[in-house]
């Protein structure tokens, strides 16, 4: 049996709860659920109860400071993120970090609102900046640090990159997209909270799973490919809707977009596109496509059509999870049938356990984390200026 793992959590809110599932299903590795820590009583003491965490706190240093936690999970706003990391590495923890690795939340200088008032263009500079002492941090530590971008771990995702690396087939063109209603999260729509709009809190899944693929495309090949050049288009659509015919939507958008596209070149002259909206009624729609010379692969996440029900009412299912989104369980639904396991959780949370038992390395990486928010910004910049950014390698 390998030695236990004992885990320190930051964070009660729905990437928890993500986690939390995942951890439940880890096996050969046994895990110890030692501390837990969050901001608000309410939610906290609720986690603690529902995950069986043997302490709370509301101090982050209360997980740096305890030598017997091993690894520190971090589910918390992406503004804190950079910091959190850069102190756990430090402190000699294994880091688990949601996405996304980071952005930029504005400086005292700043007029706000930030998503308005700053030039992307001194965003992206100072992201790459604010990136390079993780980095450095990352590189000197014997620890691992492990992005927790679930779609690489899902299993259609995965069965692409089998297939691509059994073949060894030349990916030409890609398409990924996550759309929704918009976000449950209050801050949301601010800027200086999330580092950006729809593009980087659920455009970020798909455009990783690209970049991992190519990756992927890559190694079978035996030779390098990155991401050349970035165009994109942002715009913020839900503002022009009237109160009626909002009713239906969740975004609310201050600062940021609601609507993102974005074309990627990569150094072999192929393309992806990444679709992220928070326009999207019926639902959540994730999926990732794979134009090949010599196969198709579609992988859908959601709405997978594993189960279909219909629901005249919803009598005896409030505590029946059907789907996320969606404001009612009557009438024709997709169901999520295991979903923790179909968009990747289960297997993220198990390599990156055996990651830290030292049994393999994580499959996303710092580096997945750096390339994917660089070429947010990098696109950011681009719908700013109207025209395509050149990325230095």
């Amino acid at each position: 049996m390998n030695k236990e793992v004992c885990i320190g959590m930051v964070g009660a809110g729905r990437a928890t709860e993500l986690h939390m599932q995942a951890y439940r299903r880890v096996h050969d590795i046994p895990i110890r659920l030692k501390h837990i820590v969050a901001r608000r009583q309410e939610q906290l003491s609720y986690a603690k109860d529902k995950y069986g965490f043997e302490k709370m706190s509301f101090r982050f240093e209360d997980l740096l400071e305890d030598p017997e936690i091993d690894v520190i999970d971090i589910c918390t706003p992406p503004y804190v993120h950079l910091d959190m990391a850069e102190a756990a590495l430090k402190a000699g923890k294994h880091v688990i970090c949601e996405k996304p690795l980071t952005g930029y939340f504005g400086r005292k200088e700043d007029i706000q609102p930030i998503g308005d008032s700053v030039s992307k263009k001194i965003m992206y500079i100072h992201l790459l900046e604010s990136m390079e002492e993780l980095r450095k941090i990352v590189a000197d530590s014997d620890k691992q640090f492990m992005y927790a971008e679930n779609f690489i771990y899902a299993p259609a995702i995965v069965k692409a990159a089998e297939i691509i690396k059994a073949k060894k087939s030349r990916i030409l063109f890609m398409k990924g997209e996550e759309s929704l209603k918009g976000s449950s999260s209050h801050v949301a729509g601010e800027w200086n909270k999330t580092g950006g709009g729809t593009f980087i809190r659920t455009g970020s899944h798909p455009l990783s799973a690209i970049l991992w693929l190519k990756q992927k495309e890559a190694q079978a090949r035996n030779i390098n490919i990155y991401v050349k050049s970035v165009i994109a288009d942002m715009a913020r659509i839900t503002p022009t809707l009237n109160e009626y015919e909002h009713r239906h939507i969740a975004a609310r958008p201050h600062d940021v977009e609601d609507i993102g596209t974005v074309i990627l070149t990569f150094s072999d002259n192929s393309r992806a596109v990444v679709i992220a909206t928070d326009t999207l009624l019926g639902g959540s729609k994730n999926y990732v496509e794979l134009y090949c010379n010599d196969a198709a692969i579609n992988c859908k996440l959601t709405l997978a059509n594993l189960m279909n029900t219909y629901f005249l009412d919803e009598d005896g299912l409030d505590d029946v999870y059907i789907s996320e989104m969606l404001p009612h369980k009557t009438g024709w639904n997709n169901p999520f049938i295991s979903d923790e396991i179909i968009r990747g959780y289960t297997a993220e949370i198990q390599n990156f356990m055996q990651a830290v038992v030292g049994e393999q390395k994580p499959e996303s990486d710092f580096k997945l984390a750096y390339d994917t928010i660089k070429v947010i910004y990098a696109a950011y910049l681009s719908a700013e200026i109207g025209k395509k950014v050149e990325l230095e390698r």
